[in-house]
């Protein structure tokens, strides 16, 4: 029961770790990235659709994103919606795809960027600490029902701690690279 629950735990923290890092391909750096797209919807015959979906995305340079929509009749609502984004951008398009053209980076939008970074690794650190204190109570409601020992739960929660400390460590190298990449000119 004990290994089940570590497994469990350890499961849930690398998918926060998951999540961590698409939020953090969300952040441009310098090149114009397919992946900044990855969290956008639009409106789709009526449904909110994932652009991705919808559309191809091709980097013919560093700073320009060409979005082709497998169906022309979306190409207003997937415009409107990147233009609603946070990306910055202003798309215009030619009547068969969307070019998306990105401004050169200022040394204020990239410490912009780090911070947003610094505050996506620090969501996944409290939800791999959220992903701890939930396994931890688990193990401490086995030890007060008696299915387990004492010192059985005294070893898992040592694991626990090294299962969190290994995937805040993930996080924290993540965000340190994105920084870096942020920084470079």
């Amino acid at each position: 029961m004990i290994n089940e629950t570590l497994n469990d735990a350890d499961k849930k923290m690398a998918k926060a770790v998951e999540v961590t890092r698409e939020e953090f391909a969300a952040i441009r750096a310098g090149r114009a990235n397919p992946q900044m797209f990855a969290k956008l919807t639009a409106e789709y015959y009526g449904t909110p659709t994932p652009v991705q979906q919808l559309a191809t995305f091709t980097a013919p340079e560093a700073r320009i994103i060409l979005v082709a929509p497998f169906d022309v009749s979306a190409l207003a609502n997937i415009e409107k919606a990147i233009r609603e984004s946070d990306l910055g951008v202003n798309p215009s398009n030619d009547g068969k795809v969307i070019r998306c053209v990105f401004p050169e980076l200022t040394e204020e939008r990239r410490k912009e960027f780090i911070k947003v970074a610094k505050q996506k690794a620090e969501e996944g650190r409290i939800s791999v600490r959220n992903i701890r204190r939930n396994a931890k109570q688990g193990l401490e409601k086995m030890e007060k029902d008696g299915e387990v020992g004492k010192d059985d739960v005294a070893a898992a929660e040592k694991r626990l701690e090294g299962l969190t400390k290994k995937h805040t460590d993930h996080i924290d190298e993540m965000v340190k690279h994105k920084e870096t990449e942020l920084l470079e000119v």
